[in-house]
């Protein structure tokens, strides 16, 4: 990527970074929504905002046409609350992700218990015990979604905006594609919800990318779901696209069982896109998501991202892609 599309990036990153580094509040998230409508007008896209009720209070920002588009590359932009202990994700490695999420539940609960015990035993109200136990146990586990915003979520929930909006700004205006930001990761998928429930048709048909925590990393996983990994114009196509370069290892998992727990979930024809770690024993990891140590957001990743899928999108879609699998 030249150098002013590198300083380009640079710049994109500082600001989103430095001015809209909590994004969880409604003002807070509007406030980022109509920066990246006048960035990706700028890129030479159509952009609205898609909005679905009080019930589902979900805030999507569209650039392109979802009625008419082929191809959907999505990414999230709200920010998570802080934890405790961070959020382990390990995408191929299923047995070890279930394992630590199980352990901390486990440790959760089993605080709840042994502090609503402290209280009600000194007391002699045993009667305390259970309501005092159900209070902080719910209370504990509620935190993940609705407790102190994290501050720092250069990868977690940043990276992925970034990488959509350098890809925007790299490949030029195709009416076949549609770029989505989702809004209420963090509040079970609510975004992706609401998108796939008013363009059933569409999100039914048509393959989603979705980038995520794609900022700390040189090992990039390209995953495409169990029915997207029959489609031969786009493993093709990924191949061909995300070559290894710039200290980037691509690595396309069209074989074995792999779990990445996001809003790529709610499409059945998807790829998702994740940068990892590596360590022997483990597997590929990502490193210290909702916690203050998510600071990484590297550039080289985001320009990678974007090269790549300039070269993807007509790759994919002048071989006839359409989602659906190509045998």
């Amino acid at each position: 990527m030249s150098g002013n599309n590198m300083d380009d990036i640079r710049a994109l990153k500082e600001y989103l970074l430095t001015v809209y580094p909590v994004r969880r509040t409604g003002a807070q998230k509007a406030e980022c929504r109509s920066w990246l409508m006048r960035e990706l007008k700028r890129a030479g896209w159509r952009v609205q905002e898609e909005r679905y009720g009080r019930a589902n209070g979900s805030v999507n920002v569209v650039a392109g046409d979802p009625d008419r588009a082929v191809l959907f590359l999505c990414a999230h932009y709200d920010t998570a609350a802080r934890m405790p202990v961070p959020d382990f994700v390990s995408p191929t490695n299923v047995a070890a992700h279930v394992a630590y999420h199980l352990v901390t539940a486990l440790a959760i609960v089993t605080a709840a218990f042994l502090l609503a015990l402290a209280v009600s035993f000194p007391l002699n109200k045993p009667e305390l015990m259970l309501p005092l136990f159900l209070i902080l146990a719910l209370a504990a586990l509620g935190m993940s979604a609705f407790g102190p915003a994290n501050k720092s979520s250069a990868n977690g929930s940043s990276s992925g905006v970034l990488a959509l909006l350098a890809a925007a700004k790299a490949m030029a205006y195709d009416k076949r594609v549609c770029l989505v930001f989702l809004d209420n990761n963090e509040r079970n998928l609510l975004g992706a919800s609401a998108f796939k429930k008013r363009h059933m048709e569409r999100a039914g048909e048509s393959l989603f990318i979705h980038f995520d925590c794609v900022g700390d990393g040189e090992n990039l996983l390209l995953m495409p779901s169990k029915h997207s990994r029959w489609d031969a114009a786009l493993l093709e196509a990924l191949r061909a696209a995300f070559p290894e370069a710039d200290g980037m290892h691509p690595c396309l998992r069209d074989k074995g069982l792999h779990y990445y727990p996001s809003d790529n979930r709610k499409f059945r024809f998807h790829v998702a896109v994740c940068a990892c770690r590596y360590l022997a024993g483990l597997g590929y990891y990502i490193p210290h998501l909702r916690t203050k140590k998510d600071t990484v957001l590297e550039e080289r990743n985001i320009a990678y991202i974007a090269r790549c899928m300039a070269r993807f999108v007509p790759l994919y879609l002048d071989a006839g892609g359409s989602g659906r699998p190509n045998p």
